[in-house]
């Protein structure tokens, strides 16, 4: 006589089916008519990773690769940190790594005979009639609402979440031509990403070039030729003549600091690359006795120059709508003739004129300038109407450079909205590749569930 408990009665093809399809009412839109809704749980077998004491692992490549967590995952690649000589929890080639704690969604591909994955991981083991692309695009596509789920003190989800989510099964050639259709689509839109980061990343030095060009007689060349000016028209000019007026800011103003009153402008507010202050941020002070303060009230047109540390950014005051004055780490030139202020401060940005800071730059242990520093510069000046057309040219081009960028921005940010657009209307079946007269997805269910008993 058989002892403990009696043995469940086991359950039929049939009842299986009924288990793992999703009722009509619980459906969550309407997918191709021989396509099927199912229980993700009933196509997988899902692993659960276990924890190992690091003290166990090692870093020198022996034994096999651990899998700690989301951080060994990125951009579908595998980051082999830890190796483990007696393995706890393995998964194998071509499961698909899910992170399930901390960061929740990343996923990997598994090219590796063999990893041992933690507790931060879980492994999806697929039956052959499964498609390995088309369900990880699956989980890509249901990844917010992964993260959605895992949200709390501890970011998490548990295996439930992932074996009930209701899961789009295909005809097994309908899943391939779904992995096609999206490889094609997001290739197409993987190669525009690359020309907008090539956009992107050219910005700065096709903004340096142009500013080289301009302080170097290039820009106007055919502007000279026009009016019968030559080069030899620009002058070399030192600050003695340039500025009337060089100052730094006074130190120890940190006590009046305060919620309102006057800008202090620090550091922070100058920016390399560019002429523009960044005011983003804006600390005030509040000084008891403005006498001392006068001498580093800023106007407008005045050229402020970052000399201590990151020295050489600058800082063109174009309106001056508010009191404001520079801290120590700020100097003040201001330019003797306020017509070539914007010609000025370009300049200094200019690698012809950044490179007179570089050379000034001194201290064994702390990177400054002097105020001697500045009033020692040396800049070659063209005529006024010259200074004029160079600002005219550049400022146009200028203005294009950053259209260009802000526009391959503006594509980098819509790609990834786009790809989540074509796995939507994928798992809808809305991308034109179904066949209807392929056999009906239930018959490849049939086929999991046997295999699974």
């Amino acid at each position: 006589m058989a002892r403990g408990k009696k043995a469940a009665k086991a359950l039929t093809l049939e009842e299986k089916l009924e288990q793992a399809l999703v009722p009509e009412e619980e459906q969550p839109y309407v997918i191709p008519e021989n396509w099927c809704w199912v229980k993700f749980g009933y196509c997988i077998e899902l692993i659960s990773g276990r924890d190992v004491a690091l003290s166990e692992c090692n870093d020198r490549g022996l034994g096999i690769p651990y899998i700690l967590g989301a951080s060994n995952i990125n951009n579908n690649k595998f980051i082999i940190e830890r190796w483990i000589k007696v393995p706890q929890v393995i998964s194998r080639k071509n499961d698909i790594l899910l992170s399930v704690k901390g960061t929740i969604g990343k996923l990997y591909i598994q090219q590796e005979e063999s990893i041992n994955i933690s507790r931060q991981i879980m492994a999806i083991r697929l039956p052959e009639q499964l498609i390995l692309r088309y369900v990880y695009y699956f989980l890509q596509n249901i990844c917010d609402v992964l993260q959605e789920a895992g949200n709390g003190l501890i970011p998490g989800i548990s295996r439930s979440e992932i074996l009930d989510k209701t899961f789009m099964l295909p005809p097994i050639i309908e899943q391939q031509r779904i992995v096609t259709r999206i490889e094609s689509l997001f290739a197409k839109l993987d190669e525009a990403k690359e020309k907008a980061q090539v956009v992107i990343d050219g910005f700065e030095l096709r903004k340096s070039a142009i500013l080289h060009k301009a302080f170097t007689g290039e820009l106007t060349e055919q502007w000279r030729k026009e009016h019968g000016v030559g080069l030899d028209s620009w002058e070399t000019v030192t600050s003695k003549k340039l500025f009337e007026y060089v100052t730094s800011g006074s130190r120890g103003w940190a006590q009046y600091y305060s919620q309102s009153g006057a800008v202090f402008v620090r550091m922070g507010n100058l920016q390399h690359s560019t002429i523009e202050l960044d005011m983003s941020s804006i600390q005030y002070v509040d000084l008891p006795d403005k006498a001392e303060g006068q001498r580093s009230l800023i106007k407008k047109n005045d050229i402020l120059i970052s000399i201590t540390a990151d020295v050489g950014m600058i800082g063109l005051v174009r309106d001056i709508d508010f009191e404001g004055y520079i801290n120590q780490h700020v100097a003040l030139a201001r330019p003797a003739e306020l017509e070539s202020a914007e010609f000025i401060a370009w300049y200094l940005v200019s690698d012809v004129g950044f490179k007179q800071f570089r050379k000034k730059q001194r201290g064994a242990t702390k990177v400054g300038l002097g105020l001697n520093d500045i009033r020692t510069l040396c800049l070659d000046m063209p005529i006024m109407a010259e200074q004029k057309e160079i600002l005219n040219i550049l400022n146009r081009l200028m203005i294009k450079e950053h259209q260009a960028k802000q526009a391959a921005e503006s594509v980098l940010a819509q790609i990834d909205t786009m790809k989540k657009a074509i796995l939507v209307r994928a798992f809808r079946g809305e991308l034109g590749t179904n066949n209807p007269s392929d056999e009906n997805a239930i018959e490849l269910l049939k086929e999991v569930l046997a295999e699974k008993n």
